[in-house]
């Protein structure tokens, strides 16, 4: 059943129309090289009456992407008779699912502290994530391959997608560890002040929704944002398991890049400032040997 006739799923010529639209992301992306507004993360603005807590407005701006592939996935496949899709198609959504089920559900619950979002922020991220699950569901099944005769027609190995599913662990388990060594810095200051309300030690700053530290540990000895790095190492393995034809896929990766870029670039900024750039220039910023 239909949530939006012919949107959600997507008909074809929507499917067509949306994701050449999609495809034009990175010109909206760009704009963040002459918008100094973040709203998120380093750049919340403190008690604004527009923020979102941080971890309700993570878990909610994030869980649409899943959401949306799945009930497309599920919906669009039916109504096109494809009641056996092939295991390829299968795999890809599964690889999706698992990525967001760390990104949109795990992260927010297992970090110590997130702080506030601004709404045009996270009301960007769900249009982000509804926009690119309805692509990526939609050709995984119905617009793309839906045979193994289809697959074997756009050039498909096991070597191909072996690698491809390669990448997409590598960049997986890399931008755990990574944002697991950001999270040992909240708890590490939440130890501490811990230890000084039980010193009797009073609290100014109510608590530490925001803290930061110049990262030294892991992948964070030699970049800046190496969890972003590997994301797009992630992505870049979902796309190569799909091939060249996996045009959603494409458009995914680039938009990635094309919003994560000018943030690691402007929070180098703001760590040279922080922390000096003695040390911050020390590291490569997000692409090792490149920036």
């Amino acid at each position: 059943m239909a949530i939006v006739q012919d949107w959600l799923p997507l008909s074809h010529d929507n499917y067509n129309f949306l994701l050449f639209w999609w495809s034009l992301f990175p010109l909206f992306a760009s704009l963040q090289w002459i918008i100094s507004f973040g709203g998120m993360g380093k750049s919340s603005i403190a008690n604004s009456m527009f923020n979102i807590p941080g971890k309700i407005g993570w878990l909610t701006m994030e869980v649409p992407g899943a959401s949306v592939l799945l009930y497309t996935f599920k919906t669009l496949a039916a109504e096109h008779g494809h009641t056996d899709l092939p295991w390829q198609n299968k795999v890809l959504a599964g690889l999706f699912v698992i990525h967001y089920s760390y990104r949109a559900v795990i992260f927010p619950l297992i970090a110590p502290s997130m702080a506030d979002l601004h709404v045009i922020v996270w009301a960007s991220a769900v249009v982000f994530q509804v926009c690119n699950g309805a692509c990526i569901g939609a050709w995984l099944a119905a617009y793309g391959p839906t045979s193994q005769a289809e697959w074997d027609a756009q050039g498909f190995t096991v070597f191909r997608f072996a690698l491809g599913l390669a990448l997409f662990y590598i960049g997986l388990t890399a931008n755990y560890f990574s944002d697991e060594e950001l999270r040992e810095i909240r708890r590490a200051e939440q130890r501490r002040q811990e230890r000084l309300r039980r010193e009797g030690a009073t609290q100014k700053d109510g608590g530490i929704k925001k803290h930061y530290e110049l990262p030294n540990n892991g992948l964070f000895k030699y970049m800046l944002y190496p969890h972003y790095f590997f994301e797009w190492i992630e992505w870049a393995g979902f796309w190569i398991a799909g091939g060249l034809a996996f045009t959603p896929a494409r458009v995914f990766l680039l938009n990635e890049i094309t919003s994560m870029l000018p943030r690691a670039v402007r929070g180098a900024a703001w760590y040279r400032e922080k922390f000096g750039a003695d040390k911050v220039n020390k590291k490569w910023v997000i692409i090792p040997g490149v920036y």
